[in-house]
């Protein structure tokens, strides 16, 4: 039997992570990652076996000191701290093990701060590695030779995870993405080809959720959940079943290809499975940039802009959530204001926007690199490993942070909030539709959201310290009472308040930090 602790490292303030933010509405981090749950529940069950997630406790290195056995995941954006909690680590004699997206594109990182690296999926390699350290045996390296059979996935166990302080839980339904986008590495890691779990794998996952106390929004992790469309519409109409039966105990959110809306049908399904917001890889409006990264799904359909794209699903029910990209090779500088003037003009509320870089194993690293266009300092100075050709990298580095800027202004943030509720892009739901048949219900569910708004409108304005900031929500705050919207809508504006409130410390703290590098963070 082994004594075991896995750990999930801190992560540094992020356009995700939701840090400024969180504690207003009772919470230590945005989600749990997927890896800790999961890996415990491969773990055979003659081994004790404990959990940590930084973002939610301290790291007790005492404890760990104890243990036969320390695993560490990690994505790319924690490798710092990463390295910091494995260097502790050694300094106590622990035995590591190191796995996660980070490791796996980049082998060596951690030298001998791990004693052994899982590369890729840990289905089968995790349980291999503990089999040949029971008998005294364990190689330093092991990766699977097979994509992990989706089918015979066991359900996380979220049990061992402190669920309650986190703001929604997370569900997989599948891996892997048909497209051959040249920066990302979901296809290096999980392959091109989609595998998806049976339908009773993911009911009995969703069952699990519904009964952890305070999970009630579902992140599902999926990095296209549209891979294969055909089968994933039979899983949602497996879902929409589910979910009526429970009377919609789970709202979910996910990720998707903007290619979603050439599909009514599955558009439909997804809304009525109650999935109300989708993050979409739009990326750029520069189409020559879209051609460059292969990005070839977000070109079909030229009877329609990416903004009436945008609208399509939005007519749906289904917010939509956007990634932006900017430095590829056919960028100048005007795409800036392009940037800014996509996003608005397609009314996207969220737009995670991103510099280029290259992440290595990706065709982008590959090509980069023998372009001598790869910078390969650890934190570079400008944000980004990739020396753009169409600026020069402080152009791009100010450009970015302008972008920033005027996107999450308060004012043109919640114009285009405001574009969502009160100008009817956003669409009623099915679910809805469903409540306007039900007035008690309906009548508890305004209560319930009306006191949820309340809550946090009081929260944010004792924590606000900058004058203009107060002075700009209590001046939208008033415009929003004063068209009367549903007690809903009140509360879908008391949560934007919040996030915008996260937003606005981001980007107000971001430019040159004290060593001199800029603090990319989005």
């Amino acid at each position: 039997m082994a004594n075991i602790i896995l750990i999930n490292p801190r992560f540094e303030a992020s356009y995700w992570g939701m840090e400024h933010a969180l504690h207003l509405i009772g919470y230590k981090a945005n989600m749990p990652v997927a890896a800790l749950p999961l890996l415990a529940a491969l773990t055979p069950r003659e081994h004790n076996i404990t959990l940590i997630d930084e973002n939610v406790e301290p790291i007790d290195f005492d404890l760990c000191a104890k243990a036969d056995i320390i695993g560490l995941t990690g994505m790319t954006v924690q490798r710092f701290r990463a390295t910091e909690i494995l260097t502790e680590l050694k300094r106590r004699g622990c035995f590591t093990v190191v796995g996660g997206p980070w490791v796996s594109v980049k082998e060596d990182y951690f030298g001998p701060l791990a004693d052994v690296i899982i590369v890729g999926e840990a289905e089968e390699t995790w349980p291999k590695f503990l089999s040949d350290w029971s008998h005294g045996e364990h190689a330093g390296r092991y990766e699977q030779a097979e994509r992990t059979d989706m089918t015979k996935v066991p359900v996380p166990r979220h049990d061992l995870m402190k669920m309650k302080f986190y703001a929604v839980g997370t569900v997989q339904f599948s891996r892997g993405c048909p497209f051959a986008c040249e920066f990302c590495d979901i296809i290096v890691t999980f392959g091109r080809t989609p595998r998806i779990k049976t339908t009773p794998q993911i009911i009995a996952e969703l069952e699990a959720l519904r009964k952890t106390a305070g999970i009630r929004a579902v992140f599902i992790v999926d990095d296209n959940l549209i891979g294969n469309k055909k089968i994933i519409k039979e899983v949602l109409r497996e879902v929409i079943a589910w979910q009526k039966t429970h009377d919609y105990p789970l709202t979910f959110f996910t990720e998707a290809s903007l290619d979603l809306v050439e599909d009514e049908e599955l558009m439909a399904l997804m809304d009525e499975a109650n999935i109300r917001s989708v993050f979409v890889g739009i990326e750029t409006p520069n189409e020559e940039s879209l051609k460059e990264t292969k990005k070839t799904q977000n070109l079909r359909g030229h009877n329609r802009s990416i903004a009436e794209k945008v609208e399509a699903i939005q007519a749906h029910g289904i917010e939509v959530w956007s990634g932006m990209i900017l430095g590829f090779d056919n960028d100048s500088p005007d795409i800036f204001d392009r940037q800014i003037r996509l996003v608005e003009e397609a009314g996207i509320v969220h737009a995670s926007v991103g510099m280029l870089s290259a992440i290595p194993k990706t065709p982008l690293y590959d090509r980069v690199a023998r372009e001598n266009r790869l910078d390969l300092a650890d934190r570079t100075e400008y944000g980004t490993n990739v020396i753009p050709l169409g600026m020069d990298r402080a152009t791009l580095r100010d450009g970015y942070l302008r972008v920033l800027r005027e996107l999450y202004d308060p004012q043109r943030f919640f114009e285009r909030v405001d574009t969502l509720y009160f100008d009817g892009r956003l669409k009623p739901s099915s679910r809805d539709a469903e409540l306007s048949k039900r007035p008690v219900r309906r009548i508890l569910l305004s209560l319930q959201a009306l006191l949820i708004a309340g809550g946090a409108f009081v929260k944010l304005r004792t924590v606000i310290d900058d004058a203009a900031l107060k002075k700009a929500y209590g001046r939208i705050a008033w415009n929003l009472l004063r068209r009367r919207p549903s007690p809903f809508v009140v509360q879908a504006y008391a949560i934007k308040f919040v996030m915008h409130y996260h937003y606005h410390k981001l980007v107000s703290t971001m430019g040159r930090n004290a060593d001199g590098h800029l603090v990319n963070m989005f």
